[in-house]
């Protein structure tokens, strides 16, 4: 089985429950609140090694982290590339989430941003040509990964979440896989319309494949010519948090172990599907078999 070291963010998640987003000007108090485990990079860890896939982490905590890196532990995901910085304090994220169950998120990077070298270098060491590697933007040090990890022959998948001005400075065009949605997309492209966003990535990224997430109009993926439109399943939405790291986590885990295209787009829209309707992020991602089972009952 081909290895997946994920170079990600770890972060705690202060998630508040809200009426509506606080506007500019306005104090409010919050309905409820709740501590859970997060982070891009964690909740990708999470949905690949749920996934069945043999998934290692690349992190940075605090000392306050230390219950993020027993989490990714009891999901089954290798931790042994996780360092504890005694001054630095873990990334977290503060997340409003409405009546909808749609979110808006601040993020502060903490550890996720005091990456050095030496890390990635140490991790990379034990990974070879036809390893993927999957990062995301809430890290440090991401070009000198993905040139490395290309190096070595890896393969490269790419969520540039969340997205700035700087994606565009990285060496995007050694990914051979992108996650995107429609602002991500935009961001990359300077499209707003799903087709023409990914027309420009094509013809940007002409050997890289390329997965749009459209929300509740579903996803497209697309490798040249090839195109394919998964719609949205229905349900009753609680929190979005954590959803499209869910998608990415089971589509990801399946392409590389050579299921159909179909399959890997219906499992991750499950899966997501699933998960939105559960309160948190990591904590509300299914298990593959729990993917599977509401597949056979639609």
């Amino acid at each position: 089985m081909m290895k997946i070291l994920n170079f990600g963010s770890m972060n705690i998640d202060k998630t508040y429950l809200v009426d509506h987003f606080v506007q500019p000007g306005e104090t409010k108090t919050s309905l409820q609140l709740q501590t859970f485990s997060g982070g891009k990079g964690l909740n990708q860890s999470i949905a690949l090694a749920l996934s069945g896939s043999d998934v290692y982490h690349l992190g940075c905590i605090g000392p306050d982290g230390v219950f993020l890196v027993e989490m990714l532990k009891e999901k089954g995901v290798c931790t042994d590339y996780i360092t504890s910085l005694p001054e630095t304090p873990t990334g977290h994220a503060i997340i409003q989430v409405d009546n909808a169950g749609q979110n808006c998120i601040l993020l502060f990077a903490g550890a996720n941003r005091a990456f050095d070298t030496k890390m990635i270098d140490k991790a990379l060491e034990n990974f070879s040509a036809g390893d993927w590697i999957l990062l995301q933007n809430e890290t440090n040090e991401l070009a000198y990964a993905m040139n490395c990890a290309k190096s070595k022959k890896m393969k490269i998948a790419f969520n540039p979440s969340p997205a700035d001005e700087k994606i565009n400075d990285l060496p995007l065009n050694l990914v051979d896989l992108f996650f995107i949605n429609e602002t991500e997309g935009a961001t990359l492209t300077g499209e707003t319309n799903a087709k023409d966003i990914l027309d420009t990535m094509l013809k940007k990224f002409p050997d890289a494949s390329v997965v749009l997430t459209l929300g509740k109009r579903g996803s497209i993926f697309r490798k040249a010519n090839n195109n394919i439109m998964q719609p949205a399943f229905d349900a009753e939405v609680k929190d979005t948090t954590g959803a499209c790291d869910t998608y990415t986590g089971f589509f990801l885990a399946n392409y590389i172990n050579g299921a159909a295209l179909h399959d890997c787009m219906q499992l991750a829209t499950m899966a997501s599907t699933i998960q939105v309707t559960r309160e948190g992020a990591a904590t509300a991602i299914p298990t593959l078999d729990e993917v599977k089972k509401s597949l056979t009952n639609l």
